[in-house]
């Protein structure tokens, strides 16, 4: 038994081959773990049910993250409550987009707000996507012509964005984003898609697709595991610190009432 579970590690592990795909946004759904493993870490609550769709909760339980796949047309759901600065708002995105793309909007969502007003179409003009404008709409479209980002307005004032990616054979995706949804959450989602890095898939997981370009590497299990870790480390790092800034911060004075009182009792 021993020598068994000897022989997946070290000089001993066998190589595994896996696919390295361009462009990402047509790589396939994934593994829902490069997403809810790095929430875990960074102090979102699993509220999954035993066999059930994931259920991913925000420590302030201002947001909720979850996959569903049971379900048509299934996919992800993102909810996040209305605060003092926004109004609720939402976004659904279907089960084969990548989850390095969804990792990009729900990765954003344990950090802090940049002080820097967002842009979402900035992250698409720096990878040479196509912008032109329709009336009330403002359409962007990948320079391979394969993925896409809009933002709709209709007669009434009511707008939503809109995403996805599509071959020639109809395999794809779509994402919607409710108008409220925060910006700078759309910017990192729009960034994780233009992006121009292919993603991996293990061997049996890469699409059909003739408009996909796939490189074959061998990956040792070791590897695969390091990259993860790695992720899965600095989510736990930020987490931290974040927390140690909270304990460091000084309390509020003491109020006024209970000086006073104290005064009494010293007499």
């Amino acid at each position: 038994m021993k020598k068994k579970q000897w022989q997946g590690w070290g000089l001993g592990e066998q190589a595994e081959q896996h696919y390295l795909v361009q462009p990402r946004a047509l790589a396939g759904g994934g593994d829902i773990r490069h997403v809810s493993e790095f929430l875990r870490a960074s102090g979102w609550r699993d509220k999954s049910k035993t066999g059930g769709p994931l259920h991913m909760e925000s420590p302030d339980r201002a947001v909720r993250v979850a996959y569903d796949p049971y379900v048509l047309p299934g996919g992800w759901a993102i909810h996040g409550r209305a605060d003092g600065a926004n109004g609720e708002w939402s976004a659904h995105l279907g089960r084969q987009t990548p989850v390095e793309i969804i990792a990009g909007l729900t990765d954003q969502l344990t950090r802090p707000r940049s002080a820097h007003a967002p842009n979402v179409w900035a992250p698409l003009q720096e990878q040479q996507w196509h912008a032109r404008r329709e009336g009330r709409h403002h359409i962007a479209t990948s320079p391979d012509g394969l993925a896409w980002m809009h933002f709709r307005q209709d007669a009434d004032g009511r707008a939503l964005w809109w995403a996805g990616a599509r071959d020639g054979q109809g395999i794809g995706w779509t994402a919607q984003f409710t108008s409220t949804t925060p910006m700078h959450l759309v910017q990192a989602f729009s960034a994780a898609l233009a992006s121009p890095e292919p993603v991996m898939r293990p061997r049996g997981r890469v699409p059909h697709s003739a408009q996909i370009t796939v490189t074959s590497v061998s990956v040792l299990p070791s590897q695969l595991s390091a990259w993860q870790q790695a992720r899965i480390t600095a989510a736990r790092a930020a987490a931290w610190a974040r927390n140690s800034v909270r304990s460091t911060r000084p309390r509020a004075t003491t109020r006024p009432h209970a000086a006073a009182g104290g005064a009494r009792t010293r007499r």
